[in-house]
């Protein structure tokens, strides 16, 4: 069955460039003009990916994915942002975007982010929530990291995570009391043509370190001023 791709973008060049390339990859593509008739469109059906452009008619982008947020609606959401833009970006990722495409950009570039977003986001198999017993297990204090299903969990209870959280978690976890520079992080899990700036790291930390730490202190995140972060598992605690 074909992945669907819902496409909120107005200006009509560059919706039909989409629908018109993303049609072709072989995704099943629906493009809407406005932001209002976009989060309505998103709640009304599933969608495996959403591209969602900033500037919108009606709510802006950052207004429909706040919405689809706090709604439960968790669809991969890749944002189109202007070139330089590096406010909308953190911006963007602060409301819980998945990545983000600068215009202008090149077919070739869209189509990869699109299938990388897709591969975090569905490494879930389906059926396979029948719980983690037989999976692969990373287990640092009180949390369980399952690498092949992307979940967490503290104790019995399931920390949601986007997947870049969930990719940074993991190369911290595998490397506890190790000091990872920004650079390593930034190159790693987004990749060496990376061209987001180091504030695209500290976002997703940030946000990561509250998830974690809200109901626990097995497990931290701490910042090592000018250099980076490494995980702490305190003493006392399984690892």
């Amino acid at each position: 069955m074909s992945q669907k791709i819902l496409v909120i973008e107005d200006e009509p060049t560059l919706a039909r460039l989409l629908s018109y390339n993303l049609t072709q990859e072989g995704y099943e593509t629906k493009v809407v003009d406005h932001g209002g008739d976009g989060l309505q469109a998103a709640m009304q059906q599933p969608y495996d990916l959403i591209i969602l452009d900033v500037m919108l008619p009606g709510l802006n982008g950052f207004e429909v994915l706040s919405k689809l947020r706090q709604k439960g609606n968790a669809t991969p959401v890749v944002i189109l942002t202007a070139r330089n833009a590096e406010e909308e970006v953190v911006q963007g990722l602060k409301h819980g975007a998945d990545d983000y495409i600068t215009k202008p950009f090149g077919v070739a570039e869209l189509l990869a982010r699109v299938a990388a977003v897709l591969r975090r986001t569905q490494a879930d198999e389906p059926g396979g929530e029948g719980k983690k017993s037989t999976d692969k297990v990373i287990a640092v204090g009180d949390l369980q990291i399952f690498p092949e299903k992307y979940e967490v969990y503290l104790g019995e209870e399931s920390i949601p995570l986007r997947p870049k959280e969930f990719e940074v978690l993991l190369y911290l976890v595998q490397r506890p009391g190790v000091v990872i520079t920004r650079d390593d992080l930034m190159n790693i899990v987004w990749g060496f043509d990376y061209i987001g700036g180091q504030r695209t790291v500290d976002v997703h930390v940030s946000s990561l370190r509250k998830k974690l730490e809200m109901n626990q202190q097995s497990v931290q995140i701490e910042s090592i001023r000018g250099v980076g972060y490494k995980l702490v598992a305190h003493q006392g605690r399984k690892v």
